[in-house]
């Protein structure tokens, strides 16, 4: 009996370790057949590559310094306006020179798009959403986020919606003050402007702010490392075939899709259902983006599915959550390492309200004050400090678009057809030959003229993008930030609990502070 046991087992056995062999093959042939393709490349690069930009780096360069990559390339981009790295088949271009940008961007604008490459690496976490399309899909999207942008109705209601959610954090943040406790304020933002952007976006009230929502808690964790593992594929040559063989970091992707996925489709059916029901008809339902892209599915159900629609509110989660989310904890940051600038933002906004000191103390009641739109507008300088913070840490630090033609740069470099084009507005911020030579100071005085906010060119300045893909919601972003900053820095004076902290970014596709932002709070009127 124990016989056929023992040989049933080394069969087995055999034929799991001749899988494990001819897979180990596979892969070690993969990655000999890599490298050689980047070495002909590279060598076909370095003698063929009159009037191309210098070669600065390679894939190499970009997998192993992946931590501190953006620093890496502004380093670079102080000796070379434009340079390029070598990958195993295309070079990926980066600029800082804004006439290079102005022409991908909006001159050229048909010669380049996101691209199959993009696409490709995209396609898992945001598959056919704005951010990640090009041609009728980019234009179908477009042009229903311009109208919902473009309407009072919006304005009106995320207004009262980050009024609502910037009381609630206030007073989480009171406890904390009032306790003298120590607590993350990255955190604390992210969970604030999540709620907002599932209340403004989708219309629901998520709470994940007071602890309450778990599920919302998983997904927001979960669409946050799935950012970290799509950006790191642009590094990682072999990410394809990590996914096919379902390993390491895609493995671990594939289950953060999983949850997304699960949260986000649950949320589609659940609207679907409420607006079949009626029980959605009060009257702020239909204000909410998701509602009315809904509506607009049901007249052309095939076209706008609800793949379609999760994926639109993926795109709609980064551009509403991450890049508010964390320029205000970069925002808040600064102002801790600058005090001064802190007060000078506090004395703005009691001036701006035009209310004496100790009125509005009260969270509630400030919060009512803030009601009128004029009163945020009157708040030029918080808008140059939050600007400012946008210079030295853009949202998005690094975007580009593949070329679908061979073409001349205006600085004269060629660029080849199937060649990325990126521009790096991280080492932007940082140019001396942009900003003179206190370009790495925060000092948002230098967006200040005769008292009023003087705004750059978007292509000097493209923390929105800029030309056709210009940012939709960059009046709907500042907005939020205005009025969230608005309501802390008027209640609270903060610190951080280690001065001499030196923060660091986590590299993703929008730049996030790693390890978060401890920080003390403390009431003004103490």
């Amino acid at each position: 009996m124990a016989l056929p046991i023992l040989e049933a087992a080394t069969t087995a056995s055999f034929y799991l370790l001749s899988a494990v062999a001819i897979v180990l093959v596979f892969f070690v042939l993969y990655v000999l057949r890599t490298i050689s393709s980047f070495l002909v490349f590279y060598t076909k690069e370095s003698i063929h590559g009159k009037g191309r930009p210098p070669i600065a780096g390679t894939l190499f360069h970009e997998f192993f310094l992946h931590d501190t990559i953006f620093d890496f390339e502004t380093d670079i981009a102080r000796k070379h306006k434009t340079f390029r790295f070598v990958k195993t088949s295309y070079s990926g271009n980066y600029t800082t020179d804004p006439a290079n940008i102005e022409h991908m961007l909006k001159s050229s604008f048909s010669k380049y798009q996101k691209g199959e490459r993009n696409h490709d690496v995209m396609r898992d976490l945001f598959g056919d959403g704005i951010f990640a399309v090009d041609g009728d899909q980019w234009r179908h999207q477009r042009k229903l986020a311009s109208y919902e942008f473009s309407t009072k109705v919006l304005r009106d209601f995320s207004s009262v919606v980050f009024r609502n959610n910037g009381a609630k954090l206030a007073k989480k943040i009171s406890e904390a003050a009032s306790s003298s406790a120590v607590f993350d304020m990255q955190e604390f933002l992210m969970k604030s402007t999540l709620d907002s952007i599932f209340k403004v976006g989708f219309g629901v009230e998520l709470d994940t702010l007071s602890g309450s929502a778990e599920l919302g808690s998983r997904f927001s964790k979960a669409f946050d490392d799935a950012n970290y593992i799509v950006f790191r594929r642009y590094s990682d040559v072999f990410w394809d075939l990590k996914r096919y063989l379902n390993v390491g970091q895609e493995a671990q992707l594939k289950k953060h899709i999983k949850v997304i996925d699960d949260f986000v489709f649950q949320l589609i059916r659940r609207k679907r259902e409420l607006m079949k029901n009626g029980a959605d008809d009060k009257d702020d339902t239909k204000e909410d983006i998701l509602s009315r892209f809904i509506l607009a599915s049901e007249k052309d159900p095939e076209a706008i599915t609800d793949q379609y629609l999760r994926d639109i509110i993926l795109n709609f989660l980064i551009a509403g959550k991450d890049t508010t989310a964390n320029t205000l904890t970069w925002f808040f940051y600064l102002i801790c390492k600058q005090p001064l600038v802190q007060e000078k933002i506090a004395a703005e906004i009691q001036d701006s309200l035009r209310i004496s000191t100790g009125e509005g103390r009260d969270i509630d009641s400030f919060c009512a004050i803030l009601n009128d739109h004029e009163v945020v507008d009157r708040m030029h300088y918080l808008h140059a400090a939050i600007t400012e913070t946008l210079r030295l840490y853009p949202a998005v630090p690094v975007d580009g678009k593949s070329a679908q033609e061979d073409d001349i740069l205006p600085d004269g470099f060629k660029v080849k057809k199937g060649d990325v084009l990126n521009y790096h507005a991280y080492a932007m911020g940082r140019m001396t030959y942009l900003w003179g030579e206190d370009a790495e100071d925060f000092r948002p005085e230098r967006w200040i003229e005769n008292g009023s906010f003087k705004p750059e060119s978007q292509f000097k300045f493209p923390a929105f993008n800029g030309g056709p893909r210009i940012c939709l919601g960059k009046e709907f972003a500042y907005r939020q930030m205005k009025i969230l900053a608005a309501i802390l820095v008027h209640s609270f004076r903060f610190k951080l609990r280690d001065e001499s902290k030196t923060a660091t970014y986590r590299t993703m596709f929008t730049l996030h502070m790693d390890n978060g932002l401890p920080i003390i709070a403390s009431h003004r009127n103490n």
